[in-house]
């Protein structure tokens, strides 16, 4: 028997990872994208006059069973992978396109939704109810139902080449990454690592079976060796292993992958009547236009610049005293952090003791219990995918079942890098019943060791909050229909839940919720949580800065009219990087072949969000100030008007009836240091 092709009948009907094999995936998608063809059959043959209900919210439950099984495949794909389901994602990810296809360009489905649309001043609406038919019709439109068929025929090939050769972008990093290592059997080379570190890179080795200490190019390995690794010439090997990730004329090259992918999009805006891609991805966002995200780019740019040469001035001076005569990428975290310790006597090694994981993560959960009352319950009775994943209920005040939640927090060779959130179910209303969400979280923290618990770097701690920021938005949301549900917003909106909370981070009010020494439970001392605040601002206008040219790289590959004359991915990306480089380029390196965000991620023409975002967060975390953090009406008004709408309505709309008025970039300004 296939468990993916049955309803589950687990506890929270939670996925039977225990149950599902490899070869259960692919048969199972095939079958419910055949039952999914069946429903719209249904939807299309039905002889009564087309209304909201038969049309507009069928169409909406059309596939559940699809969305289900692909969101488990795909979260596994990122997750835990195995060359296994890489193969079988080249595979499926084709038929998955085919089908989104069949749907947006099936013209009887599009005259049905058409003729609601056209009525939609004269129907009685609600705000969520319009803004579904609304997405419906766009999604249409925006997926070439107004082409040609020659036209419609070239849009299917263009979605199937994108979708493997997305897949494919992603492949290769990974492979890239596990395929790096860094062996070292004498300790005399790992002066200036922490202990903590030292262990975990020693404990990997032991895993490998090999002597000494093993680095590698995953996050809690790669920082701390690159922060404070005295050997120069190892910092140097590292960083230009990190930076030539797919850029090594190999098999798991990127660089033709990038310029198709970027051919690919541009053709197929063109096709549905847009200048680029970025006008095409735009219109469905905030920000509207290119020209005023590059506006909003470059404005920032202006205020932060200066602040940037300052302190790359300021830090290359420092360097100087160890005989550097140029700064390097290699220098740079080296640098940093013991400049940092100089002018703030701030050590993150000395905060990494009080920041234990499971305090750090009892704590987010009781600052989610203040603001939102919410309980975390962990429980065993649920399956996981892998044995360090927990698992949670989440109840409200009244005991009623708000979500199941999973944390899986360190890394494996199956594991892509970075943090991310993302739902094993979604949250929807229908026959009366509110079907909960399943949330998940993914991190890549340093494992405890044999003498150590898991400690996190304070970048780790403010991680972990932004990760479950956006862990709140999905598992409060509460909204009749899926594909508005949760984190389903605009992608210049969708970060704001996320970065909002990691102010708390910085707030002794919330430090002393959690922020507790591992082994003699003493608190953080105060005056650590003062330099934590002075330090907040330190080179944060070169932070900013190299923001700002991954937004502007991203938004130059996706808003230029000729991407057919792009004949070198280093030499475009050179040429970009111009007005926002501070160190010299390192010809071996490049950005763009591993630039998952925008080849593999779905940020492509939105990476300039986390800024926009951050516009949003620093407003609204004043107006918490102003009332206190664990105000319970601005936090009711937060979760009313914020977490608990989704995409029901436009951003701004929503921002307001919280805020009260429009964000105002000065709190950013403010709060970065960069306005006086």
């Amino acid at each position: 028997m296939n468990p993916l092709l049955s309803p589950f009948t687990t506890p929270y009907t939670s996925a039977p990872f225990s149950k599902i094999k490899n070869e259960h995936f692919k048969p199972a998608i095939e079958k419910a994208i055949i039952s999914a063809k069946k429903e719209i059959d249904v939807l299309v043959a039905n002889k009564a006059t087309p209304t909201y209900k038969n049309t507009i919210e069928s169409l909406e439950f059309v596939g559940m069973q699809m969305k289900r099984v692909t969101s488990i495949f795909f979260n596994l794909n990122s997750a835990e992978t195995n060359d296994t389901i890489q193969k079988i994602a080249q595979e499926v990810s084709p038929l998955l396109s085919e089908f989104a296809n069949d749907i947006r360009l099936n013209q009887q489905l599009f005259e049905r939704v058409k003729e609601i649309y056209t009525q939609k001043d004269s129907l009685d609406l609600s705000t969520e109810q319009k803004t579904l038919l609304s997405n419906q019709y766009k999604m249409f439109v925006r997926n070439g139902a107004n082409l040609s068929a020659t036209d419609k025929e070239k849009l299917r090939s263009i979605d199937k080449q994108a979708s493997k050769l997305s897949l494919q972008f992603g492949e290769n990093i990974l492979a890239e990454t596990n395929a790096f290592e860094l062996h070292i059997t004498d300790e005399n080379q790992l002066k200036g690592l922490p202990d903590g570190a030292k262990e975990a890179a020693q404990l990997t080795a032991k895993q490998k079976e090999k002597e000494g200490w093993l680095f590698t190019l995953d996050y809690p390995s790669y920082v701390p060796f690159m922060t404070y690794i005295d050997d120069r010439s190892l910092r140097e090997q590292m960083a230009k292993a990190f930076g030539a990730r797919s850029f090594q004329e190999n098999e798991f090259d990127n660089q033709q992958i990038v310029l198709d992918i970027v051919k690919l999009r541009h053709q197929r805006a063109n096709l549905l009547g847009y200048n680029t891609h970025a006008d095409f991805v735009l219109e469905e966002r905030m920000a509207e236009k290119p020209e005023k995200v590059l506006s909003f780019l470059n404005d920032l740019l202006l205020k932060a610049k200066p602040a940037a040469l300052r302190e790359f001035k300021q830090l290359s001076e420092f360097s100087q005293k160890d005989g550097i005569e140029i700064l390097q990428k290699w220098d740079g975290s080296y640098y940093a952090e013991k400049l940092k310790k100089e002018l703030f006597d701030f050590d993150e090694e000395a905060l990494k003791p009080y920041f234990k994981l499971e305090n750090v993560l009892n704590g987010v959960f009781t600052i989610a219990h203040k603001l939102y009352n919410l309980n975390f319950e962990e429980i065993n009775d649920i399956d996981k995918y892998h044995q360090d994943v927990k698992t949670y209920k989440v109840t409200d005040s009244k005991g009623n079942l708000v979500a199941v939640f999973y944390a899986d927090f360190f890394p494996r060779e199956g594991k892509r890098n970075g943090a991310w959130m993302t739902s094993y179910k979604d949250q929807w209303i229908q026959d009366g019943e509110n079907s909960r969400p399943h949330i998940s979280i993914v991190c890549n923290f340093t494992k405890p060791t044999e003498s150590k618990p898991s400690l996190l770097t304070f970048n780790e701690v403010t991680t972990l909050f932004h990760e479950f920021g956006h862990a709140l938005h999905g598992m409060l949301a509460n909204t009749t229909y899926p594909s508005l549900s949760g984190t389903s917003v605009h992608w210049d909106f969708v970060e704001l839940p996320s970065q909002v909370l990691e102010n708390w981070c910085y707030e002794k009010e919330a430090l002393d919720l959690f922020a507790r020494h591992y082994k003699t439970e003493a608190q953080i001392p105060m005056e650590l949580v003062q330099k934590i605040k002075d330090a907040s601002t330190f080179l944060e206008g070169t932070a900013t800065m190299r923001q700002l040219s991954f937004g502007i790289l991203d938004m130059n590959w996706h808003s230029g009219e000729s991407p057919e004359n792009i004949l070198s991915v280093k030499g475009f990306e050179s040429a970009v990087f111009a007005d926002t480089q501070l160190y010299p380029d390192v010809a071996e390196n490049c950005m763009s072949t591993a630039f998952s965000h925008i080849f593999q991620g779905g940020y492509s023409s939105g990476y300039y969000s986390y800024k926009w975002a951050e516009v949003l967060d620093a407003d609204a975390f004043e107006y918490f100030k102003e009332a206190g953090i664990f105000n319970q009406v601005v936090a009711d008004k937060f979760k009313e008007n914020i977490l608990s709408k989704g995409g029901t309505d436009k951003p701004m709309a929503l921002y307001k009836k919280f805020r009260g008025k429009e964000p105002n970039a000065n709190a950013l300004l403010k709060r970065a240091g960069l306005l006086k």
